[in-house]
Parts: structure tokens; C-alpha cells; sequence
């Protein structure tokens, strides 16, 4: 599935709950389903900085595409960066560091936020679209190939 069909299929299950509260308490939901990172993910390497939760984001890149896990210590945190994870997650660097992740905001999720969380939320997109650039040129001509990380 393409990002602009993952895009899509996102918002209309999103946009079916009328009220943020339900709908942020959905994201939130998602996050708890996701399984833990293993402790020693959570390390310093992994963290990202902005946030007032502890925020952990995995990159990783294998068979051409980029896949990404997420741990916090808040839920609301975990959530929501979790729903980026799926979302950039098993695509090709050059296909996610042209799609911003405005679907959040399209689907009223970013303005029910703390301007802190909003900052965290940011970071998370920049350290996903800079891993996918990353790995986008080290797959042009005559670079060589790096892994992201563990996974």
C-alpha cells in the first residue's frame, strides 16, 4: 500500500469518531497495543529530545525500505508516535521523505496537544525523515549501504 492509500485509510478511520476526545483516546489505544521496546532500545542513542515524556525511536533499514519503533512513558506520547511508526513504516526512503505527516492535523489530532507535545511530535517526523534522507543517499550510485539500527 502506497502512503497517499496508507494517508487515506488513516483519516477515514480517524475522521469516523466526531469527537477528538474519542478519537485522541483511539490513538492512545493504538499505542498500548503496540508491543514494548526491549530495554536495551531505550537507551540515549534512540532517545528524542523535545518532549517532557521520555520519547525512544528505532529506526531501521532493511530490503530498501525503512521501518521504525517507537516507546515513551507517556501514552498519549507513545500514540501518537507509534501512529507515525506504522504509517512511514515498510516504505522506501525516497516515498517517505516527500510525505509530511499532515493527516494528523487534517484529522484534529495535532490541535487538541500541548504546543510541548506538538514540539515532541515534530521532532519525531524530523528524525524519521532524516533517517529515510539518509538512507535515500547512501542507495544512490557508487555510496555505499548502511542499517539503520537493531530490529
Amino acid at each position: 500500500m502506497t502512503l497517499a492509500a496508507k494517508r487515506q485509510a488513516l483519516l477515514d478511520e480517524l475522521n469516523a469518531f466526531r469527537d477528538p476526545q474519542a478519537r485522541l483516546a483511539h490513538v492512545v489505544g493504538r499505542g498500548r497495543a503496540m508491543p514494548a521496546l526491549p530495554a536495551e532500545l531505550k537507551a540515549e542513542a534512540f532517545a528524542v529530545p523535545g518532549c517532557l515524556a521520555r520519547l525512544w525511536l528505532v529506526p531501521d533499514f532493511r530490503d530498501g525500505r525503512c521501518w521504525f519503533r517507537c516507546e515513551s512513558d507517556s501514552a498519549v506520547v507513545k500514540g501518537i508516535a507509534g501512529l507515525l511508526c506504522e504509517f512511514y513504516s515498510g516504505h522506501a526512503p525516497a516515498e517517505i521523505v516527500t510525505c509530511e505527516p499532515s493527516f494528523l492535523r487534517e484529522a484534529g489530532i495535532t490541535q487538541h496537544l500541548t504546543p510541548n507535545r506538538r514540539h515532541g511530535l515534530a521532532r519525531v517526523w524530523e528524525r524519521i525523515r532524516a533517517f529515510a534522507e539518509a538512507q535515500r543517499e547512501a542507495e544512490l550510485p557508487g555510496t555505499p549501504t548502511e542499517t539503520g539500527g537493531p530490529g
